[in-house]
């Protein structure tokens, strides 16, 4: 075996950071056969333990990583580094040494996952403390993670028998396969698509800090002093709303929707068809009547009866919406002498011309007052306001990319509480989107060196347009919301407490898991932080009053074609999970017929379409699953109308319970208990859907 390069297990840049200069693409491959095998010997150790099963040498045992002197307990940190590390830079600065490897170890991890789901002298150690735990004297949170645990192993296969196994693990293995290629199949569409802008006359009607944009993202692809178009969202999103060239708008918007579906290698319809087939097959091989059965199982939602009356109740309203945004946006193409319908390249450009109108204000107009650093303070202060902590930039840390920064997190004492990092802005090397990851999570538990517990390393990944060298980037509304979402995300990370790390932070109900970043984007939009934070770029002067009036009015306007284009892809992927008489073979024939029985307008498309739906289909965190956004908005309107109740968005009460019970208390308690913990109550939809400007 070749030399292991030790930076990717020994952490020892500053806060406990990876040392990234010292860690290379070529380094992945040898580290991780090194840290599945030490990981393998740790499993079957703890399995094979000649001892009667107790909390502390089964679950324990497979929760801690131990102290370096035993090297098959470290052995668990080691594959959780390399790892991180690893999926990190694959999503966020990925290059052809890493996607070869991806197509590798996807399969690879799975296959390892499955060996320990399938080994049963280990289920039957977790098994008999599952079938004796009222006897065990456990905490709550021991309570959780032995759950978890025995649910984990049970419907990972270890009830099967030796062929249902293999099956299955063969089924996961290529499920990791397939879900590695869609994701690369649709960064390849989007690194190799460009509309290169020559001349004035393409640019009529952009703004100058889409231009600017343009022209950096044009210099990036080889073609200095010109303009580019990108299918990154914070181009072709405002492309689409400004420019006055409908022809350039319809080329790019079918660029954008075909992502995944344009033939040849990258084409992912193959992909989704397999996909399909092997979820529905791995369901039935578990006992499901379907995938969608088998992913719910553990949701605050539990059926898919459940999801699918919450997405028609709100689908109903959304296309009576719609069908109103229309007509107006009809009235206006005709007014302005067009003769055309509304196309869904139209809808966007036409919309923002008459929210202008109504509100008198356009984004151009607001952009100004929403740089990156002022929105990035106010995440920040809102932070400190809520939860007492404090960031602060620590310049000088080498990152993984010279764009990434590093903030340290500071209690109120002034401690250390966690590492988080920024990632802002778009590049031919990262996918498109804006997520939350860890390279680290917050646990209690032993680790090396004698210590106790870890604090988070979160890491916070966004796809803004850069500007121009010396120039400030600025955001429209919708990325500003996407940062405060994001960063909600990494407070849900940084503010874990818990002793367990398969209960932190991030790792609970995945319907329960956007609450916390969801209610926190209402803060963006409180006026007193809009109004100390929205400062125009140039003068520094606040954002004006009747101007911030104008922008909250405006909130919920075009809330039908929001709402129809989210709930078509939440129904759409429900539809694919459900049980099926035979297979499915024309996916993208399947998507349409879909969205024809919904009644789908013409003049809107799906917010993802599927042959690109990486939420879905790159892996399986949000397959039967995208709904959760909405379940957790029904909490998250609820959550945030508790402050407007006691009408101050900083009440000390209420932030101390949103805290402990929302942001800080991981899996460690069930979901609907923690709510309750926090609310008193279970909301119903009602809050959201008149928050959505639906009611």
């Amino acid at each position: 075996m070749s030399k292991v390069n030790e930076a990717l297990f020994s952490w020892n840049g500053p806060m406990g950071l990876p040392e990234f200069d010292r860690i290379s693409s070529k380094d992945f491959a040898v580290a991780f056969d090194l840290a599945l095998q030490r990981d393998r010997a740790r499993i079957n150790q703890i399995a094979d333990n000649s001892e009667e099963p107790t909390f502390e040498n089964t679950i324990d045992a497979l929760e801690a990583s131990g102290d370096e002197a035993d090297d098959s307990r470290a052995s668990s940190e080691d594959l959780s580094r390399v790892s991180a590390l690893f999926w990190n830079l694959i999503g966020a600065d990925s290059d052809d040494v890493l996607r070869e490897l991806e197509r590798d170890i996807a399969p690879k991890m799975s296959r390892h996952m499955s060996e320990t789901s399938s080994n049963k002298n280990l289920f039957r150690r977790v098994d008999s403390l599952w079938q004796n735990r009222s006897d065990l004297g456990l905490t709550l949170e021991q309570e959780r993670v032995l759950e978890r645990r025995w649910k984990g192993f049970v419907r990972g296969g270890a009830a099967l028998d030796d062929a249902g196994q293999q099956r299955l693990a063969a089924i996961n293995a290529r499920l990791a396969e397939l879900g590695a290629g869609f994701s690369q199949n649709i960064l390849a569409d989007e690194k190799d698509w460009v509309l290169v802008i020559e001349s004035e006359d393409g640019l009529t009607g952009l703004p100058d800090t889409l231009r600017s944009a343009m022209a950096e993202a044009a210099s990036e692809r080889g073609h200095a002093g010109k303009h580019a178009v990108t299918l990154s969202r914070s181009i072709i999103e405002p492309f689409l709303t400004f420019s006055e060239k409908r022809d350039l708008r319809e080329e790019a918007f079918k660029a954008w929707i075909a992502r995944g579906e344009n033939g040849g290698a990258t084409d992912n319809r193959a992909h989704v068809r397999e996909i399909v087939a092997l979820r529905q097959e791995k369901a039935n091989l578990l006992g499901y009547e379907s995938f969608a059965d088998f992913k719910l199982e553990n949701q605050m939602a539990k059926k898919p009866g459940a999801v699918t009356d919450l997405l028609e109740k709100v689908w109903d309203k959304a296309l009576d919406k719609a069908e109103q945004e229309e007509k107006d946006l009809a009235e206006l193409i005709a007014e302005s002498g067009a003769n055309h319908d509304v196309a869904p390249w139209d809808w966007r450009h036409y919309s923002e011309k008459l929210r202008a109108r109504k509100f008198d204000f356009d984004e151009a107009e607001l952009k100004p007052y929403l740089a990156l650093e002022n929105i990035i303070d106010a995440a920040f202060d809102v932070a400190n306001r809520l939860f007492g902590i404090i960031i602060s930039e620590r310049k000088g840390i080498h990152a993984y990319h010279p764009d990434v920064r590093v903030f340290e997190v500071t209690n109120p004492d002034g401690s250390h509480r966690a590492v988080f990092i920024g990632d802002y802005f778009a590049r031919p090397s990262k996918r498109s989107g804006a997520w939350m990851s860890g390279f680290q999570s917050q646990h209690r538990l032993p680790v090396r060196g004698g210590k106790i517990g870890e604090t988070p390393i979160i890491v916070n990944v966004m796809n803004f347009a850069k500007a121009a060298q010396g120039e400030q980037t600025l955001l429209s509304m919708d990325d500003a919301r996407t940062l405060f979402h994001e960063f909600g995300h990494a407070l849900h990370g940084i503010l874990s407490d818990v002793t367990y790390p398969s209960v932190a932070g991030t790792a609970v109900a995945r319907d329960f898991v956007e609450l916390p970043s969801q209610v926190y984007e209402h803060w963006l939009t409180v006026p007193e932080v809009l109004s100390k934070h929205a400062r125009h770029m140039e003068t520094g002067e606040p954002i004006p009053l009747g101007l911030l009036e104008k922008v909250l009015a405006a909130t919920t306007f075009n809330a039908g074609f929001g709402a129809v284009e989210f709930t078509a892809s939440a129904l759409v992927d429900m539809e694919f999970h459900k049980a099926h008489d035979k297979p499915i073979e024309d996916v993208v024939a399947f998507e349409q017929q879909t969205l024809e029985n919904l009644g789908m307008p013409k003049a809107i498309a799906m917010r993802h379409r599927t042959p690109h739906f990486a939420h879905v289909f790159s892996g399986d965190g949000y397959s039967a699953g995208y709904y959760s956004y909405m379940w957790s908005e029904v909490l998250d309107a609820d959550a945030f109308s508790a402050f407007e109740e006691k009408g101050d968005p900083f009440d000390t009460d209420l932030a101390r319970r949103l805290h402990d019970h929302i942001y800080s208390a991981g899996g460690a308690v069930d979901p609907e208990d923690t709510y309750l913990a926090f609310r008193g109550k279970m909301p119903s939809p009602d809050a959201m859907i008149e928050k959505r400007g639906l009611g």
